[in-house]
């Protein structure tokens, strides 16, 4: 086969993949935006029914943490279910449910039965977005893994520019309509947009290549072909075993490495933020919203650019630090700068950037180094010990607010918890695997 014969298979190769990302990912990326912007909800809701159900920073941590409870207690069995019934069922059935739950909570009257509603809320959408994860493998192979994550992660940012100025309007505008708070409208509003989409997924998705109707039988072929070039394919069925995940010290070290990195700065940007522009100054609500968005804006930009260049040089480990590094630096001078508006907002974006490299970057990682057997439970497990640090970390920060009346010391012993993750990952490749995309391809299109 000579040079020209190669590029114009890489070319074919390329187009068929670039199908399949316009046709999976922007319903995928919808999907997400809604789940996050329950994030976002929480966050600005709190604002309100803080004061009109007597709800304490502390309880407010507390139902955070419920729902990272319930998640925990749903996460591995969900994507158990899914690799036996289908994504498209299983994704379907997922946010039909948590976009039911998430209206009940216009519905809430006091601490406790938020308690129940967060709970189960995380008990409905466990499995949403490792099982995503685990999708996209069935789909994409791993030189294509760090854009494709990124892009459907850019959704994260999204709902950070778009949420927190909708979720103010809705609450200032819809304010005392048919006697209801706004509060109780953002959830209310915030609960349809999933249950449509949970439909529409069983007419969309489709669970493997081989079942996709709108792929031609070649198309399908140079997937499956591509599949096959993986070190551990994914195209043939695996035999899921709970001995083998639960044994396999790489999957333990990637989990703690998610666990301290990812969902601690996590759970600052998702929970907090409109908290600690508040402590620097801004009290007119929808400025609050507007300000929320500006740290997501130029995260985008920065995780596509880093994205981007961890394809093309294909390595991960040293990205991944560069987005925990940034994570953990803003963070940490964060809480110093509570009484600036403008400093706050900066080290906002730092850390959101950060964050948003970090965990863009993290999910391309696991597939590189779990064998196939291992990867529906290995992503569900590692989301799982997220959850574990989501339970603690909303409640050890509310806690040491409402104690000592500022943000200064959790966030300081928080964002060190970031730099621990940061070396636990750098340290577990150095000693495993370098973590290089094993296989090149002969085109590299930066518009997939």
């Amino acid at each position: 086969m000579n040079n020209d014969d190669v590029v114009l298979d890489g070319q074919v190769k390329e187009a068929v993949f670039r199908r399949v990302a316009w046709h999976l990912m922007p319903f995928l990326f919808i999907c997400l935006v809604f789940n996050w912007l329950d994030r976002v909800a929480i966050s600005f809701a709190h604002l309100q029914f803080g004061t009109d159900l007597h709800i304490s920073d502390t309880a407010f941590g507390l139902s955070v943490g419920l729902f990272s409870a319930g998640y925990l207690l749903c996460e591995i069995p969900s994507n158990l279910v899914m690799e036996r019934w289908g994504a498209r069922r299983t994704l379907a059935r997922i946010m039909i449910f948590w976009g039911i739950i998430t209206i009940g909570m216009a519905f809430v009257q006091g601490a406790h039965s938020l308690y129940v509603a967060r709970t189960l809320l995380g008990m409905a959408e466990a499995g949403f977005f490792p099982g995503v994860i685990l999708y996209l493998t069935y789909w994409f192979p791993s030189a294509y893994r760090a854009r494709i994550t990124s892009r459907f992660i850019m959704a994260i940012a999204v709902c950070g520019i778009v949420g927190g100025p909708s979720a103010t309007w809705i609450m200032t505008h819809l304010a005392g309509v048919w006697g209801w708070h706004g509060w109780q409208w953002l959830f209310l509003l915030g609960g349809m947009p999933p249950v449509v989409a949970g439909l529409l997924a069983f007419g969309w998705l489709a669970d493997k290549p081989a079942a996709a109707r709108w792929l031609s039988r070649d198309e399908k072929n140079i997937i499956q072909q591509a599949m096959v070039c993986e070190p551990a394919s994914v195209v043939h069925p695996v035999r899921v075993s709970l001995a083998s995940a639960f044994s396999n010290p790489t999957l333990w070290l990637l989990s703690l490495s998610y666990c301290l990195t990812i969902t601690c700065t996590g759970n600052v940007v998702n929970f907090w933020v409109p908290s600690l522009l508040r402590a620097a100054g801004v009290q007119n609500l929808q400025q609050l919203g507007l300000l929320s968005a500006l740290p997501h804006v130029v995260g985008i930009v920065a995780m596509l650019l880093a994205c981007q260049h961890s394809d093309y040089q294909q390595e991960r480990r040293w990205h991944f630090a560069l987005g925990g590094g940034l994570a953990m630096s803003g963070m940490l001078a964060l809480p110093w700068m509570a009484h600036e508006a403008a400093a706050t907002l900066f080290f906002l974006t730092v850390m959101v950037a950060g964050y948003l490299i970090a965990t863009a970057i993290f999910w391309s990682i696991p597939a590189g180094m779990l064998p196939a057997r291992d990867r529906a439970i290995g992503f569900a497990l590692i989301n799982c010990c997220g959850q574990i640090s989501s339970m603690f970390v909303p409640m050890f920060i509310g806690f040491l607010k409402t104690w000592l009346g500022g943000f200064e010391v959790a966030l300081s012993i928080v964002s060190l918890f970031v730099g621990l993750g940061v070396i636990v990952l750098l340290a577990m490749t150095a000693s495993t695997v370098n973590l290089h995309v094993s296989h090149s391809h002969s085109v590299m299109d930066s518009s997939l």
